[in-house]
């Protein structure tokens, strides 16, 4: 699902190398009623927001800094639609992050433990100002795509009153074909027991996609999810590139990763094409891949709902057909 977040907000990667900077986190239980109420209150009417789809409410509160970048905001918005669709907005989590003694702008990580530290959450960001953020999760509760929202919020001081502005957002869905990410966890390791290790391996993925509801954000329990997925013999992880066998032909496959785009539980293939431009020579020569795929690894069409092709031709990706695994010889 789209996400949109402002550049030096957004840009992150879970395992970048990050400054250390002093940098703190609170998690909700850690701030005084008054703040968590007050962070609550704008978290909870910007997720109400984006499930009626009230546009104006979030243009309204956006950081001046990130103004530009509304279009894409809103595009996430009405993309995000279908997800929170039928949902009642519910907050999950509040975090307050603060790297005010920072220097420059830098790579930051912040580590939100609960009281009892059984469970950390690192929040990684690149190119981070200094300055006071908060991050607030959220649900589209009864959804039935549960929809999963988040926010980055940005401390702005510059008017009479200091108040949270929005610095970015993101909509993912939380369930797919019914299941949440825990039933794909558990599912994963059923498979991981058996032959259909990249059955196994992608079903992991699936669930960590689900379980996520940020990209910037990691736990205890995502790391004991990639743990487990690490773990499983002849997987696809340092398969790619792959050849896949078709006949006497070779399909040079360039990866293959969960593709939610039509809210199922798909596959996206992207291969390298011969070439071919009419639409129905490509239509032909991506289910060739498909079906290639399928019997060279039948264990996914038992545990997905289809594939979607992807063609690679001189590094320009186009995506050719989606089909449910039924349809695919």
């Amino acid at each position: 699902m789209r996400q949109c977040w402002k550049v030096w907000i957004g840009v992150v990667v879970l395992a970048a190398p990050v400054a250390s900077h002093a940098a703190s986190c609170a998690t909700q239980a850690a701030l005084s009623a008054q703040e968590r109420n007050a962070l609550a209150a704008v978290g909870m009417q910007f997720a109400q927001a984006v499930v009626r789809q009230d546009e104006g409410t979030l243009q309204a509160a956006l950081l001046p800094a990130v103004q530009q970048d509304w279009p894409g905001m809103k595009a996430a918005v009405e993309d995000g639609a279908a997800i929170v669709k039928g949902g009642q907005a519910q907050l999950r989590a509040l975090y307050v992050l603060d790297n005010s003694s920072a220097k420059a702008v830098a790579d930051q990580e912040f580590f939100c433990s609960n009281v009892s530290s059984t469970l950390t959450v690192t929040i990684t960001m690149r190119a981070l100002p200094p300055g006071r953020y908060a991050v607030v999760l959220a649900d589209a509760a009864g959804s039935a795509l549960g929809g999963q929202m988040g926010f980055v919020l940005v401390w702005d001081a510059t008017g009479a009153t200091p108040v949270w502005k929005l610095g970015g957002l993101s909509l993912r869905q939380g369930v797919v074909d019914g299941h949440d990410g825990v039933w794909y966890w558990t599912h994963a390791r059923v498979l991981a027991a058996g032959p259909h290790t990249w059955s196994a391996w992608y079903t992991y993925e699936m669930a960590r996609a689900l379980l996520l509801p940020v990209d910037f954000l990691s736990s205890n329990n995502m790391d004991k999810l990639l743990q487990e997925q690490g773990r499983i013999l002849n997987s696809p992880a340092s398969a790619f590139p792959y050849s896949l066998k078709d006949g006497p032909r070779l399909w040079a496959v360039e990866g293959i990763r969960v593709d939610t785009s039509l809210h199922e539980a798909d596959l996206g293939i992207t291969y390298e094409s011969i070439g071919v431009t009419d639409p129905s020579a490509q239509r032909t020569e991506a289910i060739a891949v498909m079906s290639a795929l399928l019997k060279s690894h039948p264990g996914l069409r038992e545990n997905f709902h289809g594939l979607w092709a992807y063609a690679s031709i001189n590094g320009k990706i186009t995506p050719i057909i989606e089909l449910p695994m039924g349809q695919i010889p």
